[in-house]
């Protein structure tokens, strides 16, 4: 009995350590990310640590036999055990995949080097004739997911409103630049360069269009900025802060690979950016990341069928946005004319909605009974921000509750 209960503690004293030999290489690789190792150093520090832990673990699971022939056999099982999981793990944290092609430059495509520091990708598309002074600046969500060609497509149909329309990437985003330090990116930084915009084109005040994130940057400018704003269109809303959390259903969608099983290299990825974000840069460059954010993009389950963006930023999306607590609060002074608009089909709560309508005292909610595939991207939407942006009435939708048929998160 003594014997049985000596083998059964070893054994689970040898599952423990398994269990925590992944855990351990990674706390070593970020503490010598911390400590300033190079990315290299500090990968195959962490695998060493990683592979000598779950050999330990293995002699604890497996009894030394007596016989010569026996200890043989273990001393293979447990070698040949160590190599079909430590091999693969270390060949895949230390082989980045082959990142996609960068996009290619839309018709028409220049770039801003603003006062900021950030240089940023835009098209800018004006009428014959400018009839309307407050230029319409287009701000796409995520963060981190732009689509500059079909974004650019839809928003140039306000030219025929007479005003002019600029459509850009946001920095680390689509086809603008990158920062070294992803730590670098957020919501104070999207804002600085959204009030550099405005005085490099040269205009007293801008009309703002944002969808998903892009609205929640259009809230932030606004209530830094209200003297700057002459409407603002909230598509599909995210959530004002505190609901938001930076990231992390997205971050933990990107530590596992297509089959569901956790990525070693994703991993690494992750947990550098919690300790080190540059070391994370390091390990990782932007078009890997880019492709990781896609495939999370694309395998997120959709209220209803939706285009890939073509222009993804894989660490703008992994480190989130942090947006003041105090937000909600700074909107209640603020009387510029707001429309928040909803459909259908949506990625956002409607609760996000509703938060954002009792936070902006101006704020009408519009609802798009639209059943097509990208109602944002639709006849009934252009006509809506038609109306709005020239002073004609919109149809306000007055319930707390969504109306029947909403298939969007609540």
């Amino acid at each position: 009995m003594a014997s049985f209960a000596r083998l059964a503690g070893r054994a689970v004293a040898g599952a423990g350590v398994l269990a925590l030999s992944p855990v351990l290489g990674l706390a070593t690789l970020a503490g010598m990310a911390m400590v300033g190792a190079e990315a290299t150093t500090f990968t195959v520090t962490g695998l060493a640590v990683f592979a000598s832990m779950f050999f330990l673990g293995l002699l604890l699971c497996v009894p030394r036999p007596r016989a010569a022939w026996g200890r043989w056999l273990r001393a293979l099982v447990i070698l040949g055990v160590e190599a079909a999981v430590v091999w693969p793990v270390g060949v895949a944290t230390l082989r980045p995949p082959q990142p996609p092609a960068p996009p290619a430059p839309v018709a028409g495509q220049r770039e801003w080097r603003l006062p900021t520091g950030s240089e940023l990708a835009y098209v800018r598309f004006a009428p014959k004739r400018v009839t309307r002074p407050d230029p319409v600046v287009f701000l796409h969500g995520g963060p981190g997911v732009a689509d500059l060609a079909a974004s650019s497509a839809f928003f140039r149909k306000l030219t025929a409103d007479g005003y002019q329309v600029y459509v850009y990437d946001q920095l680390g985003a689509g086809r603008s630049a990158r920062l070294r330090d992803p730590g670098e990116y957020g919501l104070t930084r999207d804002v600085e360069d959204l009030e550099a915009i405005r005085q490099t084109v040269g205009a007293d005040r801008l009309n703002l269009v944002g969808h998903d994130y892009g609205a929640q940057l259009a809230t932030a400018y606004l209530a830094a900025h209200p003297d700057r704003v002459a409407k603002a269109v909230l598509a599909s809303p995210t959530g004002l802060p505190p609901e938001r959390k930076p990231a992390g259903e997205v971050e933990l969608a990107a530590m596992f690979g297509r089959d569901g099983s956790p990525d070693p290299r994703l991993l690494a990825v992750s947990t550098l950016l919690r300790v080190d974000p540059r070391a994370a840069h390091d390990f990782a460059g932007d078009r890997e990341l880019d492709a990781y954010l896609g495939l999370v993009r694309q395998g997120a389950p959709h209220p209803c069928p939706a285009a890939a963006a073509t222009g993804s930023g894989g660490y703008v999306g992994l480190t989130g946005r942090t947006a003041p607590s105090s937000l909600p609060l700074s909107l209640s002074e603020v009387k510029t004319p707001v429309l928040i608009v909803k459909s259908r089909c949506d990625e956002q709560g409607w609760t996000s909605a509703m938060d954002y309508r009792r936070a902006l005292p101006s704020a009408t909610l519009a609802y798009l009974d639209d059943s097509s595939t990208d109602a944002y991207a639709s006849e009934a939407y252009l006509g809506v921000l038609r109306a709005f942006l020239s002073g004609r009435p919109v149809r306000a939708y007055e319930g707390e509750r969504p109306p029947p048929g909403y298939r969007g998160p609540s």
